[in-house]
């Protein structure tokens, strides 16, 4: 009897988890480059302390073969190209901060194998920063954070009305309209934050690193509870990292 040969296949991607399969067995669930999320079975690398299952933690950058299987694929090779556990893990706030990463990064892609490149690029510049230590880790996280949903098609209004489009600024933001509304689209239970707030936000979607990093503590954390609010919102339940995030 003849049997259809396993179509190979190899990408890079970031792990996002694992989790156990069998003895010996691990499931490994990878943002690749051009594939978008893939689950796949390692085998054997709970049974002997190999090289092929280190490259397999969270965190890690590898260069992946595969051949499909008929549920979940298979992992045949994996190559480091960087792994950032160690330098995440041993500071603290860089270390939450990458777990939220990581679970965002997880629960976008619902779908398997669709492809979506800018969010791979963000989970890469987000743990190089996290590991080189290159900004605060609060401000990576909620850089990656709004740039994600941006990516989603949740990006947040800063400037003009979230329900009319009327140019601001504005005083008050509803995470149930998206980001800020004017007087007459203004729903209740809307919030004021802080001016400063909301241009440090923009600061973080757009990249300005010297506004960022001049922001005071106070208005770091409003903007944080905003950002973390409007991603739940559209998640439609919570992130249980993000209650871990060390935002000293």
């Amino acid at each position: 009897m003849s049997t259809t040969p396993k179509a190979l296949y190899r990408d890079e991607g970031v792990v996002l988890r694992t989790q156990k399969l069998g003895e010996a067995d691990r499931i490994i669930t990878v943002l690749t480059r051009k594939h978008g999320k893939i689950r796949a079975v390692a085998k054997g690398v709970r049974r002997t302390k190999s090289k092929f299952g280190s490259r397999l933690e969270p965190f890690s950058h590898v260069d992946l073969q595969l051949y499909t299987g008929r549920n979940l694929d298979i992992v045949s090779q994996a190559e480091s190209i960087r792994s950032y556990g160690n330098d995440v893990v041993d500071d603290y706030p860089s270390y939450t901060a990458g777990t939220a990463v990581l679970e965002t990064a997880d629960r976008l892609t619902s779908e398997e194998k669709e492809p979506s490149l800018r969010l791979f690029l963000l989970v890469i510049g987000a743990m190089r920063a996290l590991a080189d230590r290159t900004h605060p880790a609060g401000l990576v996280l909620d850089a990656f954070l709004l740039r994600a949903m941006s990516v989603a098609g949740w990006e947040p209004a800063l400037s003009g009305c979230a329900r009319c489009g009327e140019g601001g600024p504005h005083r008050h933001f509803s995470v149930p309209a998206g980001g800020m509304v004017c007087p007459a689209c203004r729903p209740t239970g809307s919030s004021m934050p802080s001016p400063v707030t909301i241009e440090l936000l923009e600061a973080l979607l757009t990249g300005d690193w010297e506004f960022a990093e001049a922001s005071q503590g106070t208005n770091r954390r409003e903007g944080s509870g905003l950002v973390a609010a409007l991603l739940q919102w559209h998640l439609e339940r919570g992130l249980r990292s993000l209650a871990l995030v060390d935002r000293t």
